[in-house]
Order: C-alpha cells, then structure tokens, then sequence
C-alpha cells in the first residue's frame, strides 16, 4: 500500500488532475480525506511513514486509484 522505495513527485502537474473542470476546492478536500485515511490506517496497522500522507494521497489522485466526483452544482462554478 505505501510504497517506501518511491521517489517523492515535487509539484506535480495538476491540469490533468483538475481536468473536467474540477475544482481545485474539490481536489483539496478529496486529498485532505484520504490523507487522514492514509494516516489512520498506518497508525492502526502500526506502519511508520517515511512519505507524508498528503504526498501519498495526491500521488493515488493523480495515477487514478481514486476518482472525485463533484455535485453538478459546482462543477460550473
């Protein structure tokens, strides 16, 4: 699940991220979540992070292991 021997991605590209006109409020919030999901897991199973979890958790946004899906109210926004 967490991958120690990963090299740490600095400033990734987000347009690909934030495409389909995604919000970058969304892309915030769905990173924070499964950040603390990340922690929360680590602690339980007693697994010591080397990564931080927000670095985790927007590495596991950008190669699609999770999909964020906005309201359609605003989207358009």
């Amino acid at each position: 699940m967490f991958d120690q021997n990963k090299k740490f991605k600095f400033n990734p590209d987000l347009s690909s991220v934030l495409s389909n006109h995604m919000s970058r409020y969304s892309l915030v919030r769905a990173t924070a979540k499964r950040a603390r999901e990340i922690s929360e897991e680590a602690e339980e199973d007693g697994i010591i992070l080397i990564e931080k979890p927000v670095s985790i958790a927007i590495d596991e946004i950008i190669d699609g292991k999770y999909e964020i899906v906005e309201p359609d109210e605003i989207k358009n926004l």
